[in-house]
Formats: structure tokens, sequence, C-alpha cells
């Protein structure tokens, strides 16, 4: 949000006054849970399900900047039921720390920060912002709960279309039995890893090229059938390509093709289809500030609401400490 500080016409704008405020208070939040950020930055980094994570942060950037015009045109106002949001959060970590659930812990920091921004800005930025803070929802690590669902699911794909191309298998759990081999869809077979990633592409381009809710929906439906559909395929095509010309090539075009280069034609494909029924035109607002300014007339000195945006969390984390 520190690209809007280049609208600001004076020093004394209230802008002015909310932007260290709020990059104060994410701070501070950050700095009571580096934990928990360290080990989110940590999963983002090393587990290949995710990466795209690391690609969040700049586009959630370029998304406020985006909007920069149209939220200079409002005036934040530090709003108290906006503490709710963090109490929810603090809640959700509590949860999480008693139960040792590094989704709820990650999710409460995401809502933390999120928090501040409603608390700080007020109700009339937080819905010029409402896509960029619902997209932030898409750096905490989830998805590990689908993979043995989505596996099976794959597998129970492949032996389907083996059937179809005449090559016998036998199914027994997650291995395929045939005349080439016996085949394990592993976890790195699920799919999952390009489930998540499509996820988050499509609500972005859902956002930026569409206004009907319904295309939207439309969008975000493809972006979770054609993959996992996809990733059926794929496994079946592995199988398919080791009957024919042997499990030494097959592992190899595997590697090569059947990687991010398979899926990246399959995104091709999706957006492809889509692209005819954009409807949003590219010179599009993000929003209409006239819409937003004057909703909301606050009076409250913000730096009382600062201080509770990060008193709550710390709250919470106090009293983890107290039951240790």
């Amino acid at each position: 949000m520190t690209a809007l500080s280049v609208s600001l016409p004076r020093a004394d704008t209230a802008w002015a006054r909310t932007l260290p405020l709020l990059g104060g208070a994410w701070l501070a939040i950050l700095a009571l849970f580096w934990r928990d950020a360290a080990q989110m930055f940590d999963i983002w980094w090393n587990i290949s399900t995710y990466n795209h994570c690391l690609l969040i942060l700049p586009i959630l950037g370029w998304l406020v900047w985006q909007r920069q015009q149209e939220l200079a045109a409002l005036t934040p106002a530090a709003w108290w039921p906006g503490l709710a949001w963090c109490a929810l959060a603090a809640l959700f970590w509590l949860i999480g720390d008693a139960f040792d659930i590094n989704f709820a812990r990650h999710l409460a920091l995401a809502m933390m920060l999120q928090g501040a921004v409603l608390a700080l800005c007020g109700p009339m930025v937080a819905r010029g912002l409402a896509f960029p803070l619902f997209f932030s929802f898409f750096l905490v690590p989830f998805g590990d709960e689908l993979i043995y669902p989505l596996q099976v699911l794959t597998a129970d794909m492949s032996m389907v279309l083996l059937g179809w191309s005449g090559v016998p298998a036998h199914l027994n759990g997650l291995y395929i039995s045939t005349p080439a081999g016996l085949f394990h869809v592993a976890e790195a077979c699920s799919g999952v890893k390009f489930l998540i990633a499509m996820l988050a592409l499509g609500a972005l381009v859902a956002n930026l090229c569409f206004e009907s809710w319904r295309r939207r929906a439309v969008l975000l439906a493809a972006c979770v059938i054609v993959p996992i559909i996809a990733n059926g395929i794929r496994a079946w095509g592995t199988m398919i390509i080791a009957h024919y010309r042997g499990l030494d090539f097959a592992a190899g075009f595997d590697h090569i093709f059947y990687g991010w280069i398979f899926f990246g034609i399959v995104i091709a494909l999706i957006l492809a289809a889509a692209w005819p029924f954009f409807d949003k035109a590219a010179d599009a607002p993000a929003f209409d500030p006239a819409r937003l300014q004057g909703s909301f007339a606050g009076r409250i000195e913000p730096l009382p609401v600062a201080v509770a945006t990060v008193a709550i969390p710390a709250l919470a984390l106090a009293f983890a400490a107290l039951l240790l």
C-alpha cells in the first residue's frame, strides 16, 4: 500500500496519517507471530505445491497499485467494528495453537493483517480493496487434505481411460498393474499442486477480465474441473507410453513433458476458451470511488485503533503462553 503515497496531495492528509500506522501495525503483528510467518515462507520456498505463493505477494502489491487513483479519492477512517475481524483471527490462532493446526495459525495471521486494513482504513477503503484482501487468502498454504481424494480420483480416471484404450489393467488401492509394469499414483501425481495454482490464477483472471458474476463462476469451475481431468489424462498418458515404448522412455517423457509444460498448455487452453467471453474493458477502473465515498464518515482517532489491532493478537499470544 505504500504506492498510495505518490497520490497524496499534502503530508497532513488522512492517507499520510493512516499509512504509517497501518505499516506499523503490520510490522508489529508480523514481529509477534514471526514463527508462523517464517513457517509460511519456508513452506512457500521448500514445498513445490506452494511455490506459487511466492508470486502472490507481488501480485497483491500490483493489485493495490492498480487501485491507487481510486483509493486516493477515498478518505480512510478508523473503524472500531473492524477490530471484530482481528478478534476472530486471534480466536482462530488460539485454536490452531491449542490443537497444533498449522492451517488455522496461518489463516489467522492473514486475517490479522486484513483486520488491520479494515480497522484503520474503514469500510470504504476495505470495499475498494475487497479483491486484494480476498486474494491474500491464497498466501495460506492449504490443500493437503485434498491429496488422497485426488490420488484416488486420478487412479479411477486412469483405469477408465486404460479400459477405453484396450490396455489390460488391475487397480489395487493406488497401484495400477499393466503389462508394462506396476504404477503407483503417488502424492506428487495427485495434481493438487496445479489445482491450487490454477484456482489462484482463475480468481485473478475472473476479477480482472469479467464483470459478470456468472462468467466468473464458470471460469472458476473450469479451473477446478479441467486440471483434475488433465491430471487423469497425464497419468493415463504415462502408462500408455510405457505400454508401447517402455518404462524408461515413459519416465523420461513424463519428467520432461508432463510437468509444467503439459499444464502450461492446459492453462493456455482455459484462457483461450475464456478470452472471447471477457466482458471487462482493459481500461476499466477497479472500482468506482464515487459509490463508496461518503458511505462512512469516521471521526475516530486512528492511533488507539492501531494500538488495538496489535493488542488483540498480542493478548492471544500471551494467553497461549500462559497455558503452556
